[in-house]
């Protein structure tokens, strides 16, 4: 998946000119809102503009550099997000296209999933309560027919590196690749994907895993996306996976691994 291209447009206006821009750019986002090139976008004002002055950044997230400017500009609504903006093209100090690079990440004002949760110790109650659901289930137990008895902690060392905890499982078993390589030639049904699904929900809840909407939804992302990732693998025409690092899940979106 090529990466996203980012946008940067900073702004200088006078401060009596400061509500007419935000104004016009509000018109202008429901533009860009429209625009199939356009992933996300935001305007921020500067706290410590001169006196006089107020200072503005555009921040655009394009789907490619290209398709900013091969597409959007070229298209039938970039001349409504134009006529917006022009008054305001003096006013411009800097516009340039960024590529994202490895450095990024969530500060501790934001708590991890993992330790939402309730950290390792309730991830390993998760697994213990799944596992024990999932040898007794009739369409689950032949996929896990002489089932190590490590496996189950290696899913919530897995698990805790998904949701932000610690590295263990990158540590001690390898990364994505790893994981994703022990579906290989399992043939998994999406009636067992379902019940995998669904069975994780009832470990989570006797696990005493947070019930909130925003975990729950989080998690449950997840839990959709790594089976039907599992689905795949399973199939006859995957290729094994390209050794990939354990996917780090947040609060909403999902990493841009490919089958």
């Amino acid at each position: 998946m090529t990466a996203h291209t980012v946008e940067y447009v900073r702004y200088r206006v006078p401060e009596q000119q400061s509500a007419e821009f935000l104004a016009a750019c509000t018109r202008a986002a429901a533009v860009l809102a429209a625009a199939p090139q356009c992933v996300d976008y935001e305007l921020t004002r500067c706290e410590e503009s001169a006196e006089g002055s107020a200072h503005f950044v555009l921040r655009i997230t394009w789907t490619s550099t290209e398709d900013h400017i091969k597409g959007f500009r070229t298209s039938e609504v970039f001349p409504d997000f134009l006529a917006e903006i022009r008054p305001y093209i003096g006013n411009i100090e800097e516009m340039r296209h960024y590529q994202p690079t490895s450095v990024h990440g969530s500060g501790a004002a934001v708590p991890t999933l993992y330790a939402w949760a309730g950290g390792a110790a309730a991830l390993s109650r998760l697994t213990s309560a799944f596992y024990d659901r999932v040898v007794k289930d009739d369409l689950l137990s032949p996929l896990f027919e002489g089932l190590d008895p490590a496996h189950v902690e290696h899913v919530a060392l897995w698990l805790g590196e998904v949701f932000g905890g610690p590295t263990a499982y990158s540590d001690t078993q390898g990364g994505h690749g790893h994981m994703v390589a022990k579906h290989m030639g399992l043939a998994i049904t999406e009636p067992q994907r379902r019940r995998w699904v669904n069975l994780i929900q009832d470990a989570a809840d006797e696990a005493g895993l947070p019930t909130d909407a925003e975990f729950r939804s989080a998690f449950l992302a997840y839990v959709e996306w790594g089976t039907r990732l599992a689905v795949y693998f399973s199939g006859p025409d995957a290729q094994p996976p390209a050794e990939q690092p354990v996917p780090r899940w947040n609060w909403g979106a999902a990493p841009p691994y490919q089958g």
